[in-house]
């Protein structure tokens, strides 16, 4: 089933994106580079709860 997320920007620790994610298969936590609209560029976002 999947589970709600949000994707946290590594730099200035703000949570920016929410996604789904399937925790039957996923094995580690989710990371996407982003538009962080308070950097104003693409930074890595990791995923938090």
């Amino acid at each position: 089933m999947a589970e709600i997320v949000g994707l946290q920007c590594s730099e200035c620790k703000r949570r920016n994106y929410v996604t789904l994610v399937n925790k039957k298969k996923a094995q580690k936590k989710l990371e996407k580079k982003k538009h962080c609209k308070w950097c104003n560029k693409h930074t890595l976002h990791k995923e938090t709860k």
